[in-house]
């Protein structure tokens, strides 16, 4: 088997349909015609206090119910109360920004959409809502805190940074935080930037900016003026990898900057399922869990108020 036929493999072995637990639910909606869904994730108990709101955007090729698996988010969400949103993308694909997408569907319409209806069906409190998302989901991510961060106060992508073509037209409303978790030895998304793997035209290709630029362009946006010399992490376990964190601060008011660079990771997620052999996709870290950082982060940072633009 070819290394792109073991990659498809890998995304649709995290694709696969896991069941639904018993306070999982599978949203409807229609727009531009098209038929969109999404699963939701409620924690335990709620006695209708507003709780904090995450959304989780699948990989290239991969599907909403994978995402669990991949991430174990549902268990850090039930820990931190935060409710978890995974949206499904056409053609198990996202429309991310970059000029080589091939199904320019308005995607941010949807998320949107997603938004409204679950911020009307359930407590939600607008102050704490995220998004998150691995690769292609990844790449999303970062253009939803271009284009709605008047409805997201925390982006955080993982494998996944700003693509070149759209950073000109990236102009957030207001300041973000930002988690950014990237390995330095990713295989499909390069650290350094430039161009994505394609898969040989099965996927989607195109450019995307380096993971320190990109961190430079959100710490720019927040109007951040200091960072944090490189802060090694402490190694819990043998496995390859070295986390180093650093923040910007002083930043505008609900902006924040933290970049993870995991030193030796591959195409993963922190924490999360090696979904392929390492030869293909480089090495998981469980030097951090990503989901534990990001819904730790959502349930203890609502943005300040501000009123909607």
């Amino acid at each position: 088997m070819n290394l792109v036929s073991r990659l498809m493999l890998g995304l649709g072995l995290v694709a696969s349909a896991c069941p639904l637990l018993a306070h999982d639910r599978t949203e409807t909606l229609t727009i531009d015609g098209q038929a969109r869904r999404f699963v939701i994730h409620l924690p335990p108990g709620g006695d209708g206090t507003p709780r904090p709101l995450l959304l989780a955007l699948h990989g290239g090729g991969g599907r909403a119910e994978g995402m669990d698996r991949l991430t174990s988010l549902d268990a850090q969400a039930d820990r931190t109360g935060v409710i978890v949103v995974y949206p499904q993308g056409l053609d198990r694909h996202w429309n991310d920004g970059r000029a080589t997408i091939k199904r320019k569907v308005d995607d941010v319409a949807f998320i949107r959409a997603v938004l409204d209806r679950v911020e009307h069906e359930w407590p939600v409190d607008p102050q704490r809502v995220g998004v998150t998302g691995i690769s292609n989901g990844g790449i999303f991510a970062e253009r939803l805190g271009c284009d709605l961060a008047d409805r997201f106060s925390l982006i955080a992508p993982v494998a996944g940074s700003l693509a070149r073509d759209y950073q000109p037209d990236c102009h957030p409303a207001r300041p973000l935080a930002v988690l950014q978790f990237d390995g330095t030895d990713d295989p499909i998304v390069p650290y350094a930037g430039g161009s994505v793997a394609s898969f040989g035209g099965l996927g989607e290709g195109g450019v995307v900016m380096s993971v320190d630029d990109t961190t430079a362009f959100w710490a720019q946006v927040d109007g951040c003026h200091a960072a944090s010399p490189e802060q090694p992490l402490p190694s819990t376990t043998n496995d390859g990898t070295q986390v180093n964190r650093r923040d910007w601060s002083d930043c505008r008011t609900g902006g924040a900057v933290v970049r993870y660079r995991i030193d030796g990771g591959g195409h993963t997620w922190p924490g999360g399922w090696q979904y392929l052999p390492k030869r293909f996709i480089g090495r998981t870290t469980h030097q951090i869990d990503a989901s534990a950082i990001i819904t730790d982060w959502l349930a203890t940072h609502p943005r300040p108020w501000a009123p909607r633009k």
